[in-house]
């Protein structure tokens, strides 16, 4: 996907954020834009590029939530010398006093305990600098800052990188309507690509809440850019940032855009209002003629042609008013619609209760470990061909 542009900056280290079970394909999307020395970490990938490549992980990865660029580490002992550290770093390099900022600190295994005071303590560091030099200091803003810095300590090794996305990467731009429990983008996009569709056979969400699996599928399917509904990158703040190499990195991704696709899309749902805010989310997120809307339940939707690939995440009766009985009838009722209804399809259930997926009653194929949020869930593949055997 790289846009081949002129530029002789020799490659430096990012760090590219994910949820967990989402690296692997997190390090095949970077790979596939140019970047070299790829390491799959725990919830990240290391690798290495230019300033064009940080540009277009911004725009182009489904499945980061934020790109850092590392830019030093040192060792520290105590909060002194964490103090004593960030304050001899060259802030001006990285942040203009007029600019507001942010610190964002992760603490693993380490003597420092509280995350708040590490960044505290970095901020005071930082700020401290700017006063002696200049007798001014750049204002803290934790909500939109210009700059964001992120500090991550493990045992007494501290790393400082810079942010280049600032708001999360899955927060697309498009979904302006959620339902009661909205699946992050990002993770929406993951279970898509876990599932090896090939954005060439029908594609079916038939719990669709706001939209957003059928919607990151449509992007996908169309090759357009999950970052071109985004008006603001922390990057643009940067002293280097180039707006002409952005502007052309755009313009090549929308040239880059499959204009019409030759298969069926459909969403529905049960609830109307959820239906309604599905199709207006996908019409900001500029799919909307790609998908087909229905208002019904799983039992009584006619799916197009197979062979296809079928997305739901059901409720998981995580709050107490749901009543077990019901969730339970719920699945048994999904694995009565799988077998009536989509005979020919690849069928995925992203649940986050184990107990009640049993009561769909089908064998898995596959069984992915994933998380939404803090709840540990699976995504359960049943192969729907004729005759699919019942679990045992």
């Amino acid at each position: 996907m790289s846009t081949a542009l002129k530029n002789k900056e020799q490659p430096f280290r990012m760090i590219a954020k994910t949820l967990f079970g989402l690296e692997e394909i997190l390090s095949r999307e970077l790979a596939d834009l140019g970047a070299s020395k790829l390491k799959t970490m725990n919830r990240s990938v290391e690798f290495y590029g230019d300033k064009q490549l940080l540009y277009e992980a911004n725009l182009w990865c489904r499945t980061a939530t934020r790109i850092l660029k590392p830019f030093t580490s040192f060792k520290a002992a105590n909060e002194n010398e964490l103090y004593h550290k960030v304050s001899n770093i060259e802030w001006g390099k990285y942040l203009d006093i007029e600019q507001t900022f942010a610190i964002d600190a992760v603490i693993t295994k380490s003597q420092f305990t509280n995350s708040l005071y590490v960044a505290q303590k970095t901020k005071d560091a930082i700020v401290d600098q700017f006063r002696r030099t200049s007798g001014r200091r750049p204002s803290v803003e934790l909500n939109n800052p210009d700059i964001r810095i992120n500090v991550y300590i493990y045992k007494n090794e501290c790393r400082l990188a810079i942010d280049s996305s600032g708001e999360p990467l899955f927060k697309r731009g498009y979904r302006r309507k959620t339902g009661k429990a909205p699946l992050n983008e990002v993770l929406a996009a993951g279970i898509v690509m876990q599932s090896e569709w090939d954005k060439k056979s029908s594609f079916v969400d038939a719990m669709c809440g706001s939209g957003t699996i059928v919607i990151e599928a449509a992007l996908l399917a169309r090759n357009m850019a999950p970052g071109l509904t985004r008006k603001q990158f922390s990057f643009m703040n940067w002293p280097d940032y180039d707006q002409q190499m952005y502007d052309l990195i755009c313009e090549k991704a929308r040239e880059a855009v499959i204009p019409e696709l030759n298969f069926e899309m459909l969403a529905a749902d049960l609830r109307e209002a959820a239906v309604y805010d599905s199709q207006d989310n996908a019409k900001e997120a500029g799919v909307v003629e790609n998908i087909t809307f229905k208002h019904c339940a799983i039992k009584d939707l006619i799916p197009p042609e197979s062979p296809g690939v079928l997305i739901i995440n059901p409720p998981y009766g995580e709050r107490i008013s749901t009543i077990k009985n019901e969730i339970e009838e719920l699945y048994q009722s999904i694995g009565d619609a799988f077998k009536r209804n989509f005979t020919g399809y690849d069928a995925f259930v992203f649940t986050g209760n184990l107990d009640a997926a049993k009561k769909i009653g089908l064998r898995t194929s596959r069984r992915i470990q994933m998380y939404n949020g803090s709840i540990e869930c699976r995504l359960l593949k049943f192969e729907m061909y004729q005759g699919s055997r019942k679990q045992n």
